[in-house]
């Protein structure tokens, strides 16, 4: 059975949901429909002409992507011009196109932890936080008999982590009572009559990026017609989670030695270095896309290098003058990203008979001479 489209991006989005995403980043579904299912999803970095007519070869359904096609409104959709034939295409081969940006860049599991693990860094922390995850109290009544049903769900949906602990909650027995009322049809119980029944409240914690799930969750394993649940907001504060990752390789090594470090495990052809290449390097801020703006960031987490792409000349010489190195790596290093999602969600959809393939070409737009 193939996975509907609607279930192919819930999975994806356990891994970058929406919520993580900078404001008026340009992400979700930008072309194309969802409802429909879905035989083949292609991961790529970028969606060009090239890449459509891959994935039309490969009879793709869905292509997940970083980088958006549609950056603003469309004020026409002319067929003649680039982008109107790129949409065009898209559209006759019935190709949806799914975009995941900056929340794929905060994930974890996402663009900058593929990174830092090509790299080898150890002990990671943001570069800059950006979103702290909300927590809310799940409250539910359930009888005896059902308790630990609706439990086994609620944990498997995703509820009950506090820091580094899984499957925390508080159960108080009591008694629970409710009159069934004419057109009712009670799981316990008769009409016109008031039960009382042995029943266990419930207590866990629930995150925004969980609660639809561990909500629906409790409800299918919930014995009752109509179930007696609550949700409170909480002041504490959860996970929290950054863009960028700053860590420490397992041995110093010299700025040079980083260098051709880089090249080979992100296999780029060339790389732009600023600072003094006899340097030793130990602490490493590592930010995918254009970095120029993090530079500081990097400073104040310690960092040696800031490792990167698109460094403008003039940030280049303000962090030379600053004493910290640069790595400019190039922007389609983020290519890393493709494999990485693409094992994520075939994984995710392994009891299904949709494939998820990684795009084989390279979308770098400069020649190296």
């Amino acid at each position: 059975m193939f996975a509907k489209g609607q279930t192919v991006i819930q999975l994806f989005e356990q891994l970058a949901p929406k919520h993580y995403a900078m404001a008026d980043d340009k992400i979700g579904l930008q072309l194309g429909t969802l409802q429909k299912d879905i035989r083949k999803v292609l991961v790529a970095l970028d969606v060009t002409d090239a890449v459509v007519d891959e994935a039309i070869a490969a009879g793709v359904d869905l292509i997940i992507a970083h980088h958006a096609i549609i950056f603003r409104p469309l004020a026409h959709l002319q067929t003649d011009s680039p982008a109107g034939r790129l949409y065009e295409k898209l559209i006759k081969h019935d190709i949806a196109v799914y975009i995941a940006h900056t929340n794929l860049d905060v994930a974890e599991g996402g663009v900058n932890d593929l990174l830092a693990g090509q790299l080898g860094l150890q002990e990671l922390t943001h570069l800059e936080d950006v979103h702290t995850e909300k927590l809310q109290k799940l409250v539910v009544f359930v009888p005896e008999t059902h308790h630990q049903a609706v439990l086994d769900a609620l944990f498997k949906a995703g509820a009950g982590g506090i820091g580094q602990y899984s499957s925390c909650s508080f159960n108080i027995p009591g008694t629970g009572t409710f009159l069934p009322q004419e057109g009712a049809n009670p799981f316990i119980g008769e009409v016109g009559k008031l039960e009382r029944v042995a029943e266990v409240r419930v207590e866990t914690i629930v995150t925004t990026s969980v609660q639809r799930r561990a909500v629906q969750a409790m409800l299918k394993a919930h014995p009752y017609e109509e179930v007696a649940y609550d949700l409170y907001p909480m002041d504490l504060k959860g996970r929290v989670f950054g863009l960028g990752r700053v860590g420490k390789l397992p041995a110093a090594m010299t700025l040079r030695e980083l260098a051709a470090h880089a090249k080979m495990v992100f296999d780029v052809p060339a790389v732009r270095v600023v600072g003094d290449l006899a340097r030793p390097i130990r602490k490493v801020a590592v930010l995918g896309g254009s970095g120029s703006r993090y530079v500081r960031h990097a400073m104040f987490a310690g960092a040696d290098v800031l490792v990167t792409g698109d460094i403008d000349y003039h940030t280049a010489h303000d962090a030379l003058a600053a004493g910290i190195a640069l790595l400019d790596v190039g922007h389609n290093v983020e290519k890393v990203m493709k494999r990485g999602v693409a094992d994520y969600l075939a994984a995710q959809l392994a009891k299904t008979q949709t494939q998820v393939i990684a795009s084989e070409l390279s979308t770098e737009p400069f020649q190296f001479l």
